[in-house]
């Protein structure tokens, strides 16, 4: 199912900023720019050549040092999943779980739970959402690096995360050093299934958000929002899409092929 007009424009921002990025990274790179500085003071008289050896030789060693550093293994490996409502994300990260050793983390379920813990944080995503405002990203990212922290465990599904551009700027931010995300795994469905689901689990679930004219949204928010941070995935090659419109253990027998290397 392609991306809607109205997800386009921002498919497009969100590309463009992909390019400006790699254009960042390896162009203006801090090797380069620092040679070119002390290039343009030494050519320019500014330093004798000695001093301009010396500044280079100790702007190399740290810089060798750091990233070093950087690509360091890290602390968490991480998949993200991903797919519209009702594609069965729940259902396929309980199963990886029981038989991969993975630990599922909802980033709504989080917030939730923090939402009733009754503190300062609480306090400040309530008044976030009586006024109708989206919880600032960095919010979540902390909940989850939290949450995998106090978890003790190494391999985690971040569930439903992340949702927009802002989450996943956030993510490369504040998580770049302490979790490798592995791959993205997408569970394409129709929606015309997806709707029959949620309209059929929202008679015993008690969800509020199970409904028609709730679904509705939650499926242009999806195309909106959440398209684009998959087809950034995907031009990085770390999608693995599942058929989720099928019999459960079939779908199941595909999602598993992912993971039997991790």
């Amino acid at each position: 199912m392609g991306s809607s007009k109205e997800g386009k424009p921002l498919a497009k921002v969100f590309q463009t900023k992909y390019y400006c990025s790699i254009f960042t990274k390896y162009l203006l790179s801090p090797p380069i720019l620092v040679g070119l500085v002390i290039g343009f003071l030494y050519a320019y008289d500014y330093i004798p050549a000695n001093y301009a050896t010396i500044a280079l030789g100790v702007f190399i060693v740290i810089y060798v040092l750091y990233r070093m550093y950087a690509n360091s293994p890290k602390k968490f490996e991480v998949v993200f999943v991903l797919g519209g409502p009702g594609s069965g994300k729940g259902t396929n990260c309980a199963r990886i779980v029981e038989n991969f050793g993975f630990v599922h983390l909802s980033a709504g379920d989080l917030l939730r739970a923090e939402r009733e813990s009754g503190s300062a944080l609480a306090e400040m995503i309530n008044n976030f959402i009586r006024e109708g405002k989206i919880v600032p990203a960095e919010v979540t990212v902390r909940l989850l690096k939290q949450a995998m922290t106090n978890s003790g465990g190494k391999k985690f599904l971040v569930d439903g995360f992340p949702r927009d551009v802002m989450n996943l700027e956030c993510w490369q931010k504040e998580m770049q050093y302490t979790a490798d995300v592995k791959f993205l795994l997408f569970l394409e469905c129709p929606q015309e299934v997806m709707t029959a689901r949620l309209l059929e689990r929202g008679k015993t679930s008690g969800r509020n958000d199970d409904n028609e004219e709730s679904i509705k949204k939650r499926f242009i928010t999806y195309e909106q929002s959440t398209r684009p941070i998959i087809d950034y995935f995907r031009r990085e090659g770390k999608v693995r899409q599942v058929d989720a419109n099928r019999d459960i253990e079939d779908v199941f027998a595909d999602v598993s092929k992912h993971f039997d290397d991790m």
